[in-house]
């Protein structure tokens, strides 16, 4: 989204889809939650485009959180100290992040922490058994500019600065204080990459736990969106949330993946957003910016795996089982009739 200033990339950062998902947060919401904030995109674009008055941030990652309480309160020198790290690689780029790594690990300092994001490969978070930030160097460049940074960082703040509280803790914690005059946003760590040896992200999350919590923000009346795995080509990662939970499940086209990409293939990236039933009631509708995607194959695939109807000589109208026959409408049909329940 043009205009909004993102300080630092992260992987999984949802700043390509921030016009869709600030989309579906209502007009006058009083505040916005996001207990998982990664690279705060959509906290910062809503707060750019003025649909909250407040915020709440928090991730149980003290490194990052700490790198947000600098950003916001303290955005000069944490610019200045970046830059000189910036300027002080210049030759050796490569030793120079091996000792930037070595100090992180020995001091969790902010502008570290920053200097690692903006030169580590995929701006992923990875630490090894003795908890220790492990991941290498993208050799292609050198982190973002001082002058782009400082813009951002800067922004940031003015941006945040008196409307935000920032939190180290479990999500589940920050979760109890959200009401209805809320609207939380999680984007948990995926499914496809925490549960394997291979973590790309600080930690994972236990899906049962996380539907448990859901389940109570529905009894509790509080608006939700998630944004929770989805699928690269054919390839989907991790579970669909499960349908008691009443959730509308879109799905938004990221684009060619970079991995496919890199092994000559053409696959698309594909998000998974559900938005919770009480958060449409609210807004009356669809958002406009997505209703060019809905997530009619995933929810026809859940639905038949459990639902496929007996035979039958008779011809009959379009089943659920039948799912090639299902078009477009119909699905509309199908989520207009849940909203009405």
């Amino acid at each position: 989204m043009k205009g909004v200033p993102h300080p630092f990339p992260y992987q999984g950062s949802k700043r390509q889809l921030a016009s869709q998902i600030v989309a579906c947060i209502p007009h006058r919401t009083y505040r916005l939650i996001e207990p998982f904030v990664g690279s705060g995109a959509i906290t910062l674009a809503t707060a750019y485009l003025h649909r909250t008055s407040r915020f709440i941030i928090s991730d149980l990652h003290q490194p990052l959180i700490t790198l947000w309480h600098s950003i916001i309160y303290d955005p000069d020198q944490l610019a200045d100290r970046y830059e000189d790290l910036w300027n002080r690689q210049q030759g050796r780029q490569r030793e120079f992040y091996d000792e930037v790594r070595v100090l992180f690990n020995q001091t969790h300092e902010p502008h570290y922490f920053l200097y690692l994001l903006a030169r580590c490969v995929k701006a992923a978070v990875r630490y090894n058994a003795e908890g220790q930030f492990n991941n290498s160097p993208d050799n292609r460049r050198l982190g973002m500019r001082p002058k782009t940074m400082r813009r951002n960082i800067l922004n940031s703040s003015q941006l945040l600065r008196g409307k935000l509280q920032v939190l180290c803790q479990d999500y589940r914690e920050t979760l109890k204080t959200a009401d209805s005059h809320d609207v939380v946003y999680l984007d948990p760590p995926y499914q496809g990459v925490t549960n394997s040896r291979d973590r790309r992200y600080y930690s994972g999350i236990n899906f049962q736990t996380f539907v448990r919590t859901l389940e109570d923000l529905n009894s509790r009346q509080i608006r939700f969106i998630i944004s929770y795995d989805g699928r690269t080509g054919s390839k989907v990662h991790g579970q669909l949330l499960p349908k008691h939970l009443e959730l509308i499940h879109k799905e938004i086209k990221v684009g060619r993946s970079a991995q496919a990409t890199l092994l000559g293939k053409e696959d698309t990236t594909v998000e998974s957003l559900y938005l919770s039933r009480v958060l449409i009631e609210r807004i009356g509708a669809i958002p406009a910016a997505l209703t060019s995607a809905f997530s009619e194959n995933l929810f026809i695939k859940t639905c038949a795996k459990s639902n496929t109807p007996k035979r039958s000589s008779r011809r009959s109208t379009p089943s659920v089982g039948n799912a090639r026959e299902w078009s477009l409408s119909t699905y509309s049909n199908m989520a207009a009739l849940l909203l009405s329940r």
